[in-house]
């Protein structure tokens, strides 16, 4: 399996905080948020390889789903992280091997994290996006790996609200727009169809 040619899907969510912009937490569904990302993972995890900028409000789900595969997953993921965030890290880190720690830039969160995202663009070739709930970060992830990848796949998962919403309904290009993004909590099916049958 270590061998095979295995595709690379970008992941970008996040659970929005109620203290942040209300405009990405009125709208956030924190269950379907969580059930995505489970069934996410569990649909990617061992035919590709998911990559992501570890919020630490995501780590911790994918982590306890790869704990239950059984599988030896450092071939299958590939986490980010800005050393900005350091002292935010979750425990859950430690249970990656395949871990990409990306320079605190200028001690400029702004800078850290565009640092981190331009790295994570420019050594992976990536096959599909996938967005999920989330607050601007998810905005910036979005247009910025268009830019990097504009053939690509794009998933904004609607259904989960939050910035992801704003995404579905404002930036993305009319070819990738699809009714169960925005209706479909069978996720599972949702990935497999429209993800996995499509790269």
């Amino acid at each position: 399996m270590a061998n095979k040619k295995l595709k690379n899907i970008f992941l970008s969510a996040s659970i929005p905080y109620e203290n942040r912009k209300p405009i990405y937490y009125e709208t956030a569904d924190i269950i379907a948020i969580r059930d995505s990302v489970i069934a996410l993972t569990s649909v990617i995890i061992p035919n590709h390889r998911l990559i992501w900028g570890g919020h630490p409000s995501i780590t911790p789900i994918i982590n306890h789903v790869i704990k239950k595969s059984n599988l030896n997953i450092q071939n299958y993921v590939r986490l980010y992280q800005t050393r900005y965030y350091e002292h935010l890290f979750p425990e859950d880190n430690n249970e990656f091997k395949n871990i990409t720690l990306t320079e605190n830039i200028n001690s400029s969160e702004k800078d850290s994290i565009y640092y981190m995202r331009e790295r994570m663009f420019k050594e992976n070739i990536f096959d599909a996006a996938v967005f999920i709930g989330g607050m601007e970060g998810i905005e910036e992830e979005f247009k910025m790996f268009k830019e990097f990848y504009p053939k690509a796949l794009l998933l904004p998962v609607a259904s989960t609200g939050g910035a992801t919403k704003i995404v579905y309904e404002e930036f993305l290009p009319e070819e990738f727009k699809n009714e169960r993004l925005i209706k479909d909590y069978g996720y599972m099916s949702l990935f497999q169809k429209l993800l996995i049958d499509k790269i």
